[in-house]
């Protein structure tokens, strides 16, 4: 059985999807997996069982991308086509039967716009597939002692929590939890580098970020007892590695991309959904926060990695 998934280009929409991913694999131990992504997202799926090959996408113009991929998988005759693209080369392949979302933006959940796709409900849980060496990786970056994980940036600078916000935020979660340490993470790039260097600037912070591949960051992210974070990549990632999760939010909707896990929360600024300044959610506020998730959550929740 050959199935064709077609996934997002962007990395936190991509996590999301790997929920459903790991349900179909689960439903079809026998089948062999092509998986269409972008650039950014490709690594998520390096380690997943049953994977023939990753084809990742990158954006022509003239949407030249998407007759690229119809060259590369009209040869094949598939059994199932799920095609969260929602695009219309879904319909020029050849397959037994094919799922197609919806494409554009819409309110509601975007996990529950996933699991729509094969009529779940309530949707599949994200999840991250890593392996020994990933895992030795963590141990080598981050040592030994209970960690705590800072996402500091974001795909744009609205919804990226003040780096001095971090900075107080630290200083207090010391004085409840002194014996932590703080793991900085971040993607790749210059960009990502110089929003995370006034948080990286904390004495004893542990660089964690832009160097490591996706299921390196994972299973570091697994290691860690918390993370807190701006709505990101990295925040959906951390919920689908089963680390206690506080995402940030302010000019972006939590009622859609809220972290989906076992121990996932979210905490949004003050003001309208979606128009909300993240400089007006407090560190205070974050910080009674997460002391709640963690007299709630610790580190006790069963991890799901595949």
């Amino acid at each position: 059985m050959r199935i064709l998934f077609i996934t997002a280009t962007r990395l936190g929409d991509a996590v999301i999807s790997t929920g459903l991913l790991n349900y179909l694999i689960q439903a079809h131990p026998d089948a062999r997996f092509t998986v269409v992504c972008g650039p950014v997202a490709a690594g998520l799926f390096q380690r997943m069982p049953q994977l023939d090959r990753v084809i990742v996408m990158t954006k022509r113009p003239y949407d030249l991308h998407w007759f690229d991929l119809w060259k590369q998988c009209v040869g094949t005759r598939w059994d199932l086509v799920v095609d969260l693209r929602g695009s219309a080369i879904s319909l020029l392949l050849r397959t037994r039967a094919r799922r197609i979302m919806r494409g554009g933006r819409r309110p509601g959940a975007r996990i529950a716009h996933v699991g729509d796709v094969l009529s779940l409900s309530p949707p599949p849980l994200p999840v991250v597939w890593i392996n020994e060496e990933d895992r030795r990786v963590a141990r080598t970056v981050l040592g030994d002692g209970d960690v705590v994980a800072f996402g500091p940036t974001a795909n744009w600078e609205g919804k990226v929590w003040p780096a001095s916000h971090f900075v107080a935020l630290w200083s207090r979660l010391q004085k409840i939890f002194p014996e932590k340490k703080l793991a900085v993470f971040y993607g790749p790039g210059e960009t990502e580098r110089a929003l995370a260097a006034p948080v990286l600037a904390i004495p004893g912070a542990i660089d964690a970020g832009g160097r490591f591949s996706l299921s390196e960051t994972a299973a570091m992210l697994q290691r860690c007892s918390f993370f807190v974070g701006n709505d990101s990549g990295l925040m959906h990632l951390a919920a689908a590695a089963g680390t206690p999760t506080l995402g940030l939010f302010g000019p972006s909707r939590s009622s859609e991309y809220a972290p989906s896990g076992d121990c996932a929360e979210w905490i949004a600024a003050p003001g309208p959904e979606g128009a909300a300044p993240m400089n007006g959610l407090t560190p205070d506020r974050v910080t009674d926060r997460i002391v709640g998730m963690y007299q709630r959550f610790g580190k006790t929740a069963q991890l799901p990695v595949s």
